[in-house]
């Protein structure tokens, strides 16, 4: 899967990376944003880059400037399959997902980042694109991932930001999640305000489903919450706009 775009300031390309070097193009600018931008604890820092165990099972899509060939933005998936060979989702190492397990076609996305001088709507627009043909082209059914949530006030404002939502989006019983590591809601005011990241307003638009309620993360300080996106429940509009011929 190969797809082109030309902007008013880019030329980019986005691709499943076939060969090592990319990916660790794809782990430098993961390093970058997540390491670097946000102050996240990685394990793999000394070496510049965001490595964790579950990167040799999972494929990473990458948009690279076609101009310069910098890897601008990236994702990873994992598939059900190659998730068993991983030892489980990398969901599972902050929620208890046995309910989310059974559904057919899953594949999981997560360590979705844009260079910082590549984020405007139209990069992260063609970015989803790509995701979604190659969920498309690889027939899964189901998009799971964690979408994160700021933590900058002792967890009041994603406590705020998460019963607000839930109103809205809460999946189904049958598809929900419990954390692990509960952010304590309980302890939490409502009345805190909060902005929705990009990518989680993103999802929900699409018809994504919050899972349940969110995981305290320590590494990288923040709140995670489970998406799901059924392939079958994405809005139309969005649809016809990420699967139209490149």
């Amino acid at each position: 899967m190969i797809m082109r775009s030309t902007m008013r300031r880019f030329h980019l390309e986005a691709s499943v990376a076939q060969d090592g070097e990319l990916v660790r193009a794809a782990q430098r600018l993961r390093y970058r944003v997540f390491g670097q931008e946000l102050g996240a604890r990685l394990p793999s820092a000394p070496l510049g880059v965001d490595e964790d165990r579950f990167d040799p099972f999972c494929e990473h899509l990458v948009v690279r400037d076609v101009v310069s060939g910098e890897v601008v933005g990236t994702y990873r998936l994992l598939s059900s399959s190659a998730a068993m060979r991983a030892g489980g989702f990398y969901a599972e190492t902050e929620f208890h997902l046995a309910r989310v397990l059974q559904l057919p076609g899953l594949v999981e996305v997560g360590r979705a980042c844009i260079n910082p001088a590549y984020r405007d709507g139209a990069v992260l627009a063609f970015l989803w694109s790509a995701l979604a043909r190659f969920v498309e082209a690889s027939g899964f059914e189901h998009v799971m991932g964690c979408a994160s949530i700021p933590v900058v006030d002792d967890g009041h404002g994603a406590a705020s930001l998460y019963r607000r939502l839930a109103r809205d989006h809460l999946s189904p019983p049958e598809w929900r999640v419990l954390p692990r590591r509960p952010l304590p809601l309980e302890r939490l005011v409502d009345e805190a305000e909060a902005t929705v990241p990009t990518l989680l307003r993103g999802y929900l638009k699409m018809g994504a489903y919050l899972c349940g309620p969110p995981a305290w993360d320590e590494d990288f300080g923040c709140a995670d919450v489970v998406v799901l996106l059924p392939m079958k429940r994405m809005r139309q509009r969005y649809r016809a706009h990420f699967l139209r011929a490149a």
